[in-house]
């Protein structure tokens, strides 16, 4: 039996199905898959395009509203603290993922040092160093940091908590936040002069 997809009215005799004529009787005509299949078509490609654009608009401001979360740390001294309270109240904050492992973290850290003690007494800023470094090398934090010589504040995060409410997949990564602990900027690699773009990111926060 046959299924039309649609009648419409003409002046024509006969209906035509996949290119043979059908007589379906004075004054209609078949209308086969073929005829629907562009308004169809273009309305679903119009709904995607609607439903791409506010996911879009909905990572944009969920990556825009991401803000420094509530996880504990360890001191190298072996306490437990909360990283919000390593922050000043209302000054921006620099939090950076690192390694004893990752040469490119290492050079970022000692980078940011160069400017760590004007910057900080200009805007306030405080800059925390996560390690990431497991079990095997953690122990070997503690005398690498004295080693270096940074006048920042240098954390564990041993069970990788922070790392994951933050996103963390790879480091060298380093957050800024603003002064009511939002991430207005971020990167997730280190290349020489990198620094002196975060300077000017903490600058335009005093």
């Amino acid at each position: 039996m046959l299924r039309p997809c649609a009648l419409r009215y003409s002046t024509k005799r006969f209906a035509y199905r996949n290119g043979a004529p059908w007589p379906f009787g004075r004054g209609a005509f078949f209308v086969g898959p073929s005829d629907l299949a562009k308004p169809r078509a273009l309305a679903y490609l119009e709904h995607m395009k609607t439903l791409f654009t506010a996911l879009l608009v909905a990572s944009a401001t969920l990556i825009s509203a991401q803000s420094l979360p509530n996880v504990s740390v360890l001191k190298l001294d072996g306490s437990k603290t909360e990283l919000s309270s390593l922050r000043e109240e209302g000054k921006p904050m620099i939090v950076s993922f690192w390694a004893t492992w990752c040469k490119p973290c290492i050079n970022e850290l000692n980078a940011m040092a160069e400017y760590y003690d004007d910057l900080h007494e200009e805007t306030g800023v405080t800059l925390v160093a996560v390690s990431i470094d497991d079990s095997r090398t953690s122990p070997k934090v503690g005398p690498f940091v004295a080693g270096q010589g940074w006048d920042y504040t240098v954390v564990l995060d041993p069970n990788s908590d922070l790392r994951r409410a933050m996103g963390v997949n790879n480091v060298p990564h380093t957050f800024l936040l603003n002064g009511a602990g939002e991430v207005v900027w971020q990167a997730n690699k280190y290349v020489p002069g990198e620094e002196e773009v975060l300077v000017a990111e903490v600058r335009k926060l005093k």
